[in-house]
């Protein structure tokens, strides 16, 4: 069995084929082909709703497959969009709502909303990415989340970021080898803001160090049958990318960033 490392370089150093291989999948092929066939033809919230395989294909290329059962949430997300700083998108935390709101502005374009290229080829090419990343899980959790991280790398700022994204949270843990679930959250901000060297993230080489730091530490804590530092087996790590945002987040701390500013503070 390969080391998380050597797994996780196999498809990041061939990115480009990797893409090109979940592409040329049936299944994808045949999701792809559906929704370029029907999204510029969708002209209503209420229509974009209904249909349940563009629903769904764009719920996935967003990260949001774990919120897909709740369409009168993502109802709200669209229909108050991201035009006002009050709208509900842009009061959540959580940036991944805000950027489905920005993608799919029915708020402000209407009808035309699903005609702009950021609704077709770019969807598309994001859920080609996160296909790959959900099938690389399927055999080593480890390279799903380094994929993840160095996908979302590029729009951390802070640690309070890190904190409010489960799977970015079980990177940072794994790095610092305690759990950041409890306790004080400006302090845990500052130590992943450390730990990961956020503000220096975007120079060359330092991603690529620091997960291959994470995927050594993924290995030696989550061996075969071996229980992780924090008491769960190395397959536990799926569910935070598949499940909603309060998963793996203690309750204080999940009403703490929720107050939050977009910023980070």
């Amino acid at each position: 069995m390969l080391s998380t490392l050597t797994d996780y370089q196999l498809v990041a150093r061939n990115m480009d084929a990797s893409l090109q291989r979940i592409s040329e999948q049936p299944q994808v092929k045949r999701e792809v082909e559906y929704y370029l066939s029907r999204i510029s033809e969708i002209d209503s919230i209420d229509e974009f709703l209904a249909d349940e395989r563009i629903y769904r294909f764009a719920m996935k290329a967003s990260g949001l497959e774990d919120m897909i059962y709740a369409k009168a949430f993502m109802r709200k997300v669209l229909t108050e969009g991201i035009e006002s700083p009050d709208s509900f998108a842009n009061n959540l935390a959580d940036t991944r709502f805000r950027d489905f709101a920005r993608r799919f502005n029915f708020h402000a374009y209407g009808a035309t909303a699903t005609t702009f290229e950021r609704t077709r080829q770019a969807v598309v090419d994001d859920y080609v990415r996160l296909t790959l990343e959900e099938q690389s899980g399927e055999t080593n959790e480890g390279v799903r989340l380094a994929l993840y991280f160095q996908r979302k790398a590029p729009t951390l700022k802070t640690g309070y970021d890190v904190l409010a994204d489960p799977a970015l949270m079980k990177v940072a843990e794994t790095v610092l080898g305690y759990s950041l679930v409890h306790g004080d959250i400006d302090k845990h901000a500052r130590a992943v803001e450390k730990a990961l060297d956020i503000a220096n993230l975007h120079k060359p080489g330092a991603l690529d160090k620091l997960l291959a730091r994470f995927t050594v530490m993924w290995d030696m804590n989550n061996e075969t049958g071996t229980p992780t530092f924090d008491g769960t087996g190395g397959q536990a790590a799926s569910a935070l990318l598949v499940q909603p945002l309060t998963a793996g987040i203690g309750q204080d701390l999940l009403m703490t960033l929720q107050t939050l500013k977009i910023s980070g503070r």
